[in-house]
């Protein structure tokens, strides 16, 4: 393995959540080759502990995965977290305790468990975005200007596809697509959304943004918005190939925490789409 990491103080202390995880590796392995970040801490499921963070990808880190997220947080300017809500809300309370700020890549949460994200921005600086990636943000500030200018005569679909083993639909990706639509529309997605027709639907409402999830095979993230109207389709879509633009992104959130002592930001803030 090549020798554990000999970077100066004067860099972003980063520790990851998850470290095993697909995500998790990914993260580690871009903190630890980033010249201006650090990993201080990482922790994982049990049967890790203990065990050089680098060890599945053949560098010492110089940092031992542990249970305990207090350990795990302990020295770090900045978390990064892609693991389940559950997970992602106790870390949170850590992170909000300890002073640590939180860069959140994590989908599916509740109504409840977003507001204590943003009570918890009262106090620390938090990025969370359900997608990292620079190129859907982007596509974000597009369909909010595409639904502007195609906001009669048109009806709305958001088509999404992901791996097999992704646990919530629609993704949270496709979610915010919907939010950002229904934002520039002057409608509230939580009225207009349709997640579902089976049967004898009747005709469809012009009111109505239809969403529909499709799960098989390796299917990183691929997430598509028609606006279908009459004589002519015009239709969004951004495609990822892999991961790694997650991570960048992930980085670039942690750099823009760095002068941030509390706030809620998301992706357009870092990227400076607002």
């Amino acid at each position: 393995m090549t020798g554990a990491q000999t970077k100066p103080d004067a860099v972003h202390r980063v520790a990851i959540a998850g470290a095993t995880g697909r995500m998790g590796l990914m993260l580690l392995k871009a903190v630890i080759e980033a010249d201006d970040c650090r990993l201080s801490g990482a922790f994982a499921g049990a049967s890790a502990h203990g065990q050089d963070a680098g060890t599945a990808l053949g560098i010492e880190s110089g940092i031992a995965i542990v249970a305990d997220p207090y350990a795990g947080l302990k020295g770090a300017q900045v978390l990064i977290d892609f693991s389940r809500p559950e997970a992602t809300m106790a870390n949170l309370a850590a992170c909000r305790e300890l002073g640590v700020g939180l860069v959140i890549g994590t989908t599916g949460f509740s109504a409840e468990q977003k507001a204590d994200i943003a009570d918890a921005a009262h106090h620390i600086p938090i990025v969370t975005a359900p997608n990292m990636g620079i190129g859907i943000n982007i596509t974000f500030k597009l369909l909010s200007i595409a639904a502007k200018l195609l906001s009669t005569g048109y009806d709305i679909e958001i088509i999404e596809a992901h791996h097999r083993h992704k646990v919530d639909a629609p993704s949270g990706t496709a979610l915010r697509m919907g939010e950002i639509i229904a934002e520039a529309l002057g409608r509230d997605l939580d009225t207009c959304a349709v997640y579902a027709r089976e049967g004898v639907t009747g005709e469809r409402d012009p009111s109505t943004i239809g969403f529909s999830s499709i799960r098989g095979g390796d299917i990183i993230g691929d997430h598509t918005v028609m606006f279908a109207g009459t004589g002519e389709r015009i239709e969004i879509t951004h495609r990822s190939a892999s991961r790694s633009a997650y991570v960048q992104g992930s980085l670039q959130a942690v750099r823009f925490l760095a002068d941030r002592q509390t706030g809620l930001f998301d992706m357009f803030d870092v990227l400076g789409l607002r």
